[in-house]
């Protein structure tokens, strides 16, 4: 459970928050979350693996959060996040303190949300609740590779979003990244919209994430200068040198009595420019389906399949295809605390392009915990047992 200070304003410094009673409108709250688990992996680049690693079930992290009541119902808000390496105690990101989310905005009642900062896009927010990454964890259920950025591989600076309010059950949220780039402000930018709509048992959201490159690197890639950032794995590590990267996707979710059923659909399209070492367009669809089920309020089982099928494009004349399949099992210790068990196997097929443009045999990479872990066979396990704690 979150633990409220508060505050008429904050000050952060090694550990330290000066509170001050006299707005009680105000507040600001310490969170975060702490997770480990023992990893058995069948094959790593071709042999296997039996490490600890953190932030499965929940990433490692710890953030601050507040709110200052205006009146009239307008807030002003603010979220750091910043994560680490539990079994090392390095940030999770070199150089970026808050490398998760750092923003600040103003809250409406009637009118909506405006924020401004690092940020995860509103592709991500709204449907990424009810994709499998948050149902059975990003580390073993995201789709292969987080190819469609559906766990939080992706992140966005200097960007604005605006949320608007839920009516009648539908919401809807916009952003846009500025380049920022003197001549050039487009040049780097991300675009991102989202819908959702819930009624009684039904969920259903729809997003679109556009990814451009600011370019400006020694080796093709997306340069540093582009406004997001995302997951690097063994499928579309081949397309890093595009213009545009393009993400479709819709999921919906059915809860019935202690059961959930869910369906979701991904396009992701590499879009190629004069410095890419590809020619043609490089399309991953991936189609999804999951189940929850709570036999008790202190045990609860997900399963989840999916099948990602890549083009025949850029030479390539059989295409890629991953086959995933993942369960979580947790029983829950307290509110707070969770012991877990995941697995999820993987099997692929066809050919894709490896990092310098040439075909290669496509390899499976297990939702995003492998991602610099490929299998070198066409088959791919991974069984976590861990702990997590949220405060």
């Amino acid at each position: 459970m979150k633990r409220a200070i508060k505050a008429s304003w904050f000050v952060m410094g090694i550990g330290v928050l000066s509170t001050n009673s006299t707005v009680a409108q105000s507040s600001a709250t310490l969170y975060g979350a702490i997770d480990d688990a023992i990893v058995y992996a069948n094959n790593q680049k071709g042999q296997s693996n039996v490490y600890l690693r953190q932030g499965n079930l929940a990433a490692s992290k710890w953030g601050l959060k507040g709110v200052a009541d205006l009146g009239s119902g307008l807030a002003a808000i603010f979220d750091i996040q910043a994560g680490f390496d539990l079994n090392t105690g390095a940030a999770s990101s070199s150089g970026l303190l808050f490398n998760r989310q750092a923003y600040v905005g103003l809250r409406s009642n009637t009118g909506g949300t405006i924020t401004a900062g690092r940020q995860y896009t509103p592709y991500l927010l709204f449907v990424g609740p009810l994709a499998p990454s948050t149902w059975l964890t990003g580390a073993t259920g995201a789709h292969p590779g987080d190819v469609d950025g559906l766990d939080t591989t992706i992140r966005v600076n200097n960007s604005l979003t605006y949320t608007s309010p839920t009516i009648a059950g539908l919401q809807g949220s916009l952003m846009y990244a500025l380049g920022g780039i003197a001549g050039s402000t487009g040049k780097g930018q991300t675009l991102s919209g989202a819908l959702s709509y819930s009624i009684g048992p039904v969920n259903l959201a729809a997003g679109y994430l556009q990814m451009d490159n600011a370019g400006g690197t020694a080796t093709p890639g997306f340069g540093t200068a582009s406004t997001a950032s995302f997951g690097t794995s063994s499928l579309n590590q081949g397309y890093l040198s595009a213009r545009s990267v393009r993400h479709v996707a819709a999921a919906g979710n059915y809860a019935f009595g202690d059961a959930t059923f869910g369906l979701n659909y991904s396009n992701i399209r590499y879009l190629p420019g004069g410095a890419s070492l590809y020619a043609n367009t490089a399309v991953f669809n991936t189609y999804g389906a999951l189940v929850v089920y709570r036999f008790t309020p202190a045990f609860d089982l997900a399963g989840a399949f999916s099948y990602t099928l890549a083009s025949k494009a850029n030479g390539i004349n059989e295409a890629a295809r991953y086959q995933q399949y993942s369960l979580k099992e947790s029983y829950h210790l307290s509110k707070r605390t969770t012991l877990y068990a995941l697995q999820a196997w993987q099997h692929s097929g066809g050919e894709t392009l490896n990092a310098t443009g040439r075909i290669t045999e496509a390899k499976p990479s297990v939702g995003d915990a492998e991602n610099a872990t490929p299998s070198s066979v066409r088959g791919q396990f991974v069984g976590m047992l861990g702990l997590t704690v949220l405060f």
